[in-house]
């Protein structure tokens, strides 16, 4: 047995290190695809929109041992992409705020972030290997029914959300509970975008949610009325919309960026072997940091897809 252990630790090294050996070879690239990952339940059994905690813990390993590296969707967004070279950006989501996301769990009298749930994956992952870097962003229901109302702990809606904000997470929007977009008028559609925020704000005071995450994948008649404006009081404003599909997404360095309708991967087994191996055979397809934030490395021949904006900025051919 304990021969067995060592063999299969061996193994896993050996794995590692030809994974760090591929990823700090690949050549810069900062016009290539980004993947948006898109979880819903950490939990069991393993179906459509389930992934258990062990395939969720052996997610980060894979992107790990790959050369991906953790940024949240703010800093995509933002352009601040500051990686070492030779990895490659990843963002991870998480909608419909379900109790296997974020749990607690009293012991000897004290809470503790429950180790199976996809917080404490998260958090232990990165003690692991803080190079991995850290965030996530949480498309949270306030305003839903149990169990997706905030993760189904009601005595505990406050810390948890507290805890994403202080911690290095995201809490996105969507809408209040869960609503079809599509199938209401305007004032209806920004109240669900503004009461979800205040209900936010209970817990996390002046929090504003920068991103949308479209229940069902459905967009409402006019995408300006997710994008900015009031209800009841309430003013937000959003940088970007999330769709329920579309795969990798454009480098937001490219022409073909459009952060209002951003594309994400589901991260269910088929999906999600699909897009790593795709990566994987066709490594000129992905985003390649040049590990310098202050520069834009692109492929001579794609430099037209730049947008005009970053022209201006320092590019390095290759």
């Amino acid at each position: 047995m304990k021969l067995l252990l060592v063999l299969s630790l061996i193994l896993t090294a050996a794995l590692l290190f030809v994974s760090f050996a591929g990823a700090a070879e690949l050549a810069p690239n900062e016009l290539g695809r980004i993947m948006i990952l898109e979880y819903h339940k950490i939990d069991y059994p393993e179906e459509r929109w389930t992934r258990t905690p062990e395939n969720f813990r052996r997610d980060l390993e894979t992107l790990y041992a790959k050369g991906y590296r953790l940024i949240n969707l703010g800093d995509l967004l933002d352009r601040r992409i500051v990686l070492p070279a030779g990895t490659t950006p990843v963002v991870l989501t998480f909608d419909d705020s379900s109790p296997g996301q974020f749990r607690y769990l009293e012991k000897n009298g004290t809470l503790e972030i429950d180790p199976k749930c996809g917080v404490g994956i998260l958090e232990a992952f990165f003690k692991e290997h803080p190079d991995f870097g850290r965030g996530g962003t949480f498309y949270v229901l306030p305003g839903a029914s149990p169990p997706n109302r905030l993760f189904n702990q009601p005595a505990l809606e406050g810390k948890k959300l507290q805890f994403l904000a202080s911690h290095g997470y995201e809490i996105g929007n969507h809408t209040l509970w869960h609503a079809n977009l599509a199938k209401y008028p305007e004032a209806t559609v920004r109240a669900q975008v503004a009461d979800a925020q205040v209900w936010i704000q209970r817990h996390v005071p002046d929090y504003k949610t920068r991103t949308l995450a479209l229940p069902h994948g459905v967009y409402p008649s006019d995408v300006n009325w997710v994008l900015r404006g009031s209800a009841k009081g309430t003013t937000y404003t959003h940088d970007a919309v999330l769709m329920v599909a579309g795969g990798a997404a454009p480098s937001p360095y490219s022409r073909s960026f459009d952060p209002i309708r951003l594309p994400r991967i589901q991260a269910v087994e088929r999906d999600l072997a699909y897009w790593l191996t795709y990566f994987d055979k066709n490594p000129l397809e992905r985003f390649v940091s040049d590990g310098d934030p202050n520069s834009v490395t692109v492929p001579t021949a794609q430099r037209e897809r730049l947008r005009d904006e970053f022209k201006a900025k320092r590019v390095v051919e290759r």
